[in-house]
């Protein structure tokens, strides 16, 4: 597993486009927090939740102002980290895609931890990460984790305008 600070470092240095696979449209989800943050730290965020995309049960036109997939290999252009917020038992077929679609790294949110799929992808000389957060990762490693932790900007203790 790539889940030291130095690898952590790296793999988020070079990665520039992202795919979140199972990227909810709720503005209140942790997959939207965390996708939101990373596309205003300058990643291109790409949307993949079969839900959402096309014909699907709940179809949007857009998460975060970016077409949303049913897969990843949908996706028309070079994919470099796969973010996973999906269950363990769900990671494995998704590792198979993102290899099929030249990701370089495959990154299991918190709470997600399938070695199968991380070994596939470490056999193919690529980075694996587990069970870390990618938002709460970037903004330990390259500063915005401020004292409570998240910095969402939606919590806050001024009052609303009427």
């Amino acid at each position: 597993m790539h889940n030291d600070i130095p690898q952590l470092r790296q793999i988020l240095k070079s990665a520039k486009t992202i795919a979140v696979v199972g990227l909810s449209a709720q503005w209140n989800r942790p997959s939207y927090f965390a996708a939101k943050y990373m596309q205003e730290h300058g990643y291109k965020i790409i949307p993949v939740n079969p839900r959402y995309a096309g014909q699907g049960q709940f179809p949007a036109e857009d998460i975060l102002g970016q077409k949303c997939y049913a897969s990843l290999l949908e996706i028309p252009e070079p994919v470099h980290l796969v973010d996973v917020f999906r269950k363990t038992e769900d990671v494995l077929p998704i590792a198979q895609e993102a290899l099929q679609i030249g990701a370089t790294c495959l990154w299991q949110q918190l709470g997600v931890e399938n070695s199968e799929a991380s070994t596939l992808f470490l056999n193919q000389g690529r980075h694996s990460v587990t069970n870390r957060c990618v938002k709460i990762e970037h903004a330990r490693i390259f500063g915005g984790l401020n004292w409570v932790g998240v910095n969402t900007g939606i919590i806050s203790a001024k009052r609303p305008i009427d």
